[in-house]
């Protein structure tokens, strides 16, 4: 049961804001949805965001995964498991990687938002460590180290993770040279920030989390990925800030960003293996709408226009995901 559509929306979000790891399992994904968008007109700064994610961290050893392995291998399909694994996995590589990337943007931000950024460090290392549990525990891929079953779950990453999170390695490489470089930081914020985090990863969280509540299946992914999605409100809301606040500081930074998404658009769907996402109650055309609808709200809430070839390029694009 929901939090509930009969609840008024102020209600539904303030269960959002203040719920424990405990109760968390009880909140529909699509309450964590709009509360990742309550803010983006508004955008909190840096150390209001701070102060929420010290009433928001949570334990991922207080997770029981018991039940989850019960679902795994007695109650879900092959292919589901197959469906699941692929969509997820980008997820447990993408977690890592900004773990350890994400402290040379931190580098050239303000000293509130290195304070700010420290936390969303924080919550990278975390959710690693869910998915780990997850691969460990439920799926029972081998590894007695967190890199070993990084290596296991590699094999059913999507080759759309290559894309974006290749050219993310690629603007990480260029802000190692010069952390305080607004155009790169802006290239940067843009591929991690808006597209991997604002499109891809609310994305994959919406389709995996709408099938554990139908289904009824997992309640342990399903509250820390919750909980995970809850965090990515911070880091999403502080990511927009950023961008809108590099065009605000100096509006060159604006086709810094269009040439960015003009790149990742052009890398989107170019694939040689699809995700069966059917298996998991999702069809392509419907996951295409979810992605757009993500990248448009976002866009629309911070005031960044696009010009008509990029609006044309949304439009074409196509539903392939790898979550971070």
């Amino acid at each position: 049961m929901s939090i509930g559509q009969a609840l008024p929306a102020q209600t539904r979000q303030e269960a959002v804001e203040r719920s424990s790891l405990a109760q968390i399992g009880d909140v529909d994904i699509d309450d964590v949805l709009d509360y990742v968008h309550a803010d983006l007109k508004r955008l909190p700064d840096h150390m209001e965001l701070y102060r929420r994610y010290l009433r928001q961290r949570w334990d991922v050893y207080e997770l029981d995964f018991t039940q989850d392995v019960v679902d795994w291998r007695t109650r879900m399909s092959q292919e589901e498991r197959d469906a699941f694994v692929a969509i997820s996995s980008g997820f447990h590589h993408g977690e890592r990687q900004v773990e350890v990337e994400l402290p040379v943007f931190m580098l050239g931000g303000t000293e509130e938002a290195k304070i700010y950024m420290s936390s969303q460090i924080e919550d990278e290392a975390r959710h690693t460590v869910f998915f780990d549990r997850f691969y460990r525990e439920v799926v029972a891929l081998p590894g007695s180290t967190v890199q070993e079953v990084l290596d296991a779950s590699y094999p059913y990453v999507s080759e759309t993770f290559v894309g974006p999170f290749g050219l993310l390695a690629y603007q990480a490489d260029e802000l190692r040279r010069d952390p305080e470089d607004l155009a790169a930081r802006t290239r940067y914020g843009t591929t991690y920030f808006l597209w991997i985090e604002g499109v891809l990863a609310l994305s994959v969280m919406k389709i995996t989390l709408t099938y554990c509540r139908t289904r009824k299946f997992l309640p342990a992914y399903y509250a820390g990925f919750t909980a995970t999605c809850r965090d990515e409100a911070r880091h999403v809301q502080g990511g927009m800030r950023f961008l809108r606040d590099a065009v605000q500081s100096d509006p060159s930074q604006l086709r810094e960003i269009h040439e960015t998404l003009r790149t990742i658009l052009s890398m989107n769907g170019a694939v040689s293996r699809r995700l069966a996402l059917e298996a998991l109650g999702w069809t392509p055309e419907e996951v295409r709408r979810l992605m757009i609808r993500q990248l448009s709200m976002k866009l629309s809430d911070v005031g960044i226009d696009l010009p008509s070839d990029i609006q044309q390029m949304i439009q074409r694009i196509e539903p392939e995901l790898a979550g971070g």
